[in-house]
């Protein structure tokens, strides 16, 4: 029974023009969209900079594979800067389950899914070392990831003492240098590459039908119809793009696909579990949510418990890529998740921001880095443009809360 009639944009005398709808969609959504307009005003500078190489299908896979730990670190970093809190450990743990799984396969031949296995449990339980202190002692997270930093970074040089380790079994290296494999007959693109990217299209376009559809149900003003047309085409014309990219070269790389996975999953836990919605609140407003019945304890517990299992994660994944573990691994991994973060929209005061925009923050980091390394610009000079990112970001978060309050 539900129909475009029905919505407030369509009614008679609260008709809006298509131009204040787009309007007010980009300002409710300005830290996003801007956000995704960057990393795409970045993508076409260095495209056209480097002279094509940046998209060439090789680059774009090397350029998932060289920032995959990044994100992995992003999206967890995300979480806890929206509960309220920030994690100055993540690097020296993602070394030290490195190291620690380098030592079980390496010198003691354990099988790598098992090591991986219990790299991931080591992981949760430095989380876990980390989230007692925090939400049930009440010590600043600043304080104890500090902490945890040192810690953890002395503890990666006591395990692999001061040598590197490695290699590593073929599967564990497929984890982050692999890609999926091909079927099926020769054609000039990956055939199972083609299909994802084809299944990709379909849930996208379901799932936007659905969302509108909720909106129209309970009466919630939508993007006019002809607008709504041309995002789906967008998101398609993206989508295709970078299938048919990877698809021309050797497919999906395997960490993408645990990107995704973690992307989806982290994803539907913030937007639509309980547990999501108390993180946003003990963010915006500790005390209010306290006085709601959220158990601010165990939800700070939990937040720093995943921090530390993906850290695990993207430390296996590193020493993965290496194939070797070393003791100066994870050396900044922590401001670049952190600057990932708050690029992609998260906010200092906390409460605000989205596991996808620290995706988009953590892809532009990467772009600036391939893009400058390939036009030849020195690593001096690339953090000085990071920071005046960082910077940027930042400020304009500031400027838009000012903006929003007056």
């Amino acid at each position: 029974m539900t129909n475009e009639t029905r919505t407030p944009a369509t009614s008679p005398g609260r008709s809006r023009s298509v131009v204040d709808v787009l309007r007010d969609a980009v300002r409710d959504n300005m830290r996003q969209y801007g956000m995704l307009v960057a990393l795409g005003l970045i993508v076409v500078l260095f495209q056209i900079w480097t002279g094509g190489t940046l998209l060439l299908p090789n680059n774009v896979s090397n350029l998932i594979q060289q920032n995959s730990y990044i994100l992995i670190l992003a999206m967890g970093m995300m979480i806890v800067i929206i509960a309220g809190h920030i994690d100055l450990s993540v690097g020296s743990v993602a070394a030290f389950v490195g190291a620690l799984s380098a030592v079980m396969m390496v010198k003691h031949d354990m099988p790598w899914v098992a090591a991986l296995v219990l790299s991931l449990v080591i992981g949760a339980l430095a989380g876990a070392w980390h989230g007692f202190w925090i939400a049930y002692v009440g010590i600043p997270s600043f304080i104890v990831t500090l902490a945890g930093m040192l810690l953890f970074r002395g503890a990666t040089q006591i395990v692999l003492e001061g040598e590197s380790v490695g290699p590593f079994p073929h599967g564990f290296q497929q984890m982050a240098q692999g890609f999926i494999p091909e079927v099926g007959p020769y054609t000039q693109y990956h055939n199972p590459t083609l299909l994802l990217g084809a299944l990709v299209i379909v849930v996208v376009l379901v799932q936007q039908w659905r969302d509108r559809r909720s909106q129209l149900a309970y009466e919630l003003e939508p993007l006019p119809f002809n607008i709504w047309v041309v995002k789906c085409v967008a998101i398609v014309a993206a989508v295709v793009a970078v299938t048919l990219t990877l698809a021309s070269y050797r497919g999906v790389p395997v960490v993408l696909l645990i990107l995704c996975a973690l992307l989806i999953a982290l994803g539907f836990v913030m937007r639509n579990t309980v547990t999501g919605r108390h993180v946003y609140a003990l963010g915006g407003n500790k005390a209010a949510a306290k006085l709601s019945g959220v158990k601010d304890k165990r939800v700070t517990f939990l937040v720093f418990v995943n921090m530390g299992t993906l850290a695990a994660l993207a430390g296996c994944v590193y020493a993965a890529r290496l194939d070797a573990a070393t003791p100066q691994a994870g050396l900044m991994f922590e401001l670049e998740a952190i600057a990932a973060a708050f690029i992609g929209g998260a906010s200092m005061s906390g409460g605000v921001g989205k596991v996808m925009g620290a995706v988009i923050g953590g892809l532009v980091l990467g772009v600036l880095n391939n893009g400058m390394s390939l036009v030849g610009i020195g690593t001096d000079y690339q953090q000085v443009i990071k920071g005046l990112v960082l910077l940027a970001a930042v400020g304009f978060d500031v400027w838009n809360k000012r903006r929003v309050g007056s």
